[in-house]
């Protein structure tokens, strides 16, 4: 087991672990921490805890210190040169005309580099630009093009459920999304109903994607035979979550009747379709 805490650096869900060092931190405290991109202030998002080796990624890098209240200071202060770099960009892309549109900024926390986020249809040549900034800013200048989920995941807001979008709040890393999911969920196929703000495919369609996959595994499709309490007979329509099927039944002219999946065995499948296969029930 490796004792560790995570870390946030930004206002999105990715979380780093880290190890204390001997220390014991608590969500909300501020930390001093070497990264990739240089020395790192961010806040304890997790306390410490422990993980089994085998879930940790690469190599386990140990907090610096706590940070103090000049380092609390530093960083509200790389905030404000981050709106103030912002501001300014965005004016230096309009003048130039680039086809571009600036998402965010971010300031190393030692100031040796500014980062600048933004999204574009297609490839930009912004070599004039980064010789605007480098020459106002007098430091390293990088610009980074991503995509319209990394944009929502930085700018953040509500998705049409009304909480704030998931990528920013805990989505560490964004999962492949496919229409086949809406599908196999029996969602409209409606762009705008099953679409995020970002306007690709909504990231919660794979929250319940494998139960939808055993269900529709386990459950006879619509149009195929058979057998239940109240005779043989066709079915007419499917509830997957409440496992209710509704049932014709041969040579009766009264509606349909509603079973269980535990009551219905399935006689012949629909030609062309993956159904059901048996599915043994244990006795209470």
């Amino acid at each position: 087991m490796v004792e560790i805490i995570g870390v946030k650096f930004r206002t999105d869900g990715r979380v780093y672990s880290f190890s204390p060092a001997g220390e014991k931190f608590k969500a909300g405290e501020y930390v001093i921490v070497t990264t990739s991109r240089g020395t790192e202030c961010g806040e304890v998002t997790s306390e410490n805890h422990n993980i089994p080796d085998s879930q940790v990624v690469g190599t386990l890098k140990e907090v610096v210190r706590r940070a103090n209240s000049d380092d609390l200071a530093k960083m509200a202060e790389n905030r404000k040169k981050e709106r103030t770099a912002f501001e300014f960009c965005e004016r230096k892309i309009e003048e130039r005309g680039l086809e571009m549109k600036l998402v965010d900024v971010e300031i190393a926390f030692d100031g040796s580099k500014i980062l600048f986020f933004f999204t574009a249809n297609g490839r930009v040549d912004f070599r004039e630009l980064v010789k605007d900034l480098a020459g106002h800013f007098h430091t390293r200048i990088e610009l980074r093009q991503i995509g319209v989920r990394d944009e929502a995941k930085m700018m953040g807001g509500l998705g049409i459920c009304g909480q704030p979008f998931c990528c920013q709040r805990f989505l560490s890393d964004f999962q492949p999304v496919s229409i086949k999911m809406a599908k196999e969920q029996g969602l409209s196929l409606n762009p705008a109903k099953i679409s995020g703000t970002c306007g690709r495919l909504m990231c919660c369609l794979k929250y319940e994607q494998d139960a939808y996959e055993y269900l529709n595994k386990i459950t006879p499709r619509v149009g195929s035979y058979v057998d239940t309490p109240e005779g043989k007979g066709t079915v007419t329509d499917v509830s997957l979550l409440t496992g209710k099927l509704k049932v014709a039944i041969d040579n009766s002219e009264a509606l349909p009747v509603t079973v269980k999946l535990e009551d219905v065995t399935l006689l012949r499948g629909v030609k062309g379709k993956k159904n059901a296969q048996p599915v043994e029930h244990e006795e209470e």
